[in-house]
């Protein structure tokens, strides 16, 4: 196991004992700080192992923080004139 796939683990390690900790915000800010520490890791990950696990990566990011993904979706349907 290469080593961005390790910090992969680690980051979703996190994201689930995030989960776990009551949150005044609904989990937003800690959200934001995943995505941010996310997206670079992905890179990573891409870059090491290729654009397949680099995929199964994204989608198992997008399953945890499926939230921000749900709103980000609704506003570009918005913005486009979908709904």
């Amino acid at each position: 196991m290469t080593f961005s796939l390790i910090l992969a683990c680690l980051w979703a390690l996190a994201a689930n004992v995030l989960a776990m900790l009551p949150s005044r915000d609904n989990y937003w800010t800690r959200a934001y700080w995943l995505i941010g520490v996310g997206i670079p890791l992905l890179g990573y990950v891409t870059y090491e192992n290729g654009p397949w696990v680099g995929l199964f990566v994204l989608i198992a990011g997008m399953s945890m923080l499926r939230w921000p993904v749900i709103y980000l979706s609704r506003w570009l349907r918005r913005r486009v004139g979908l709904e």
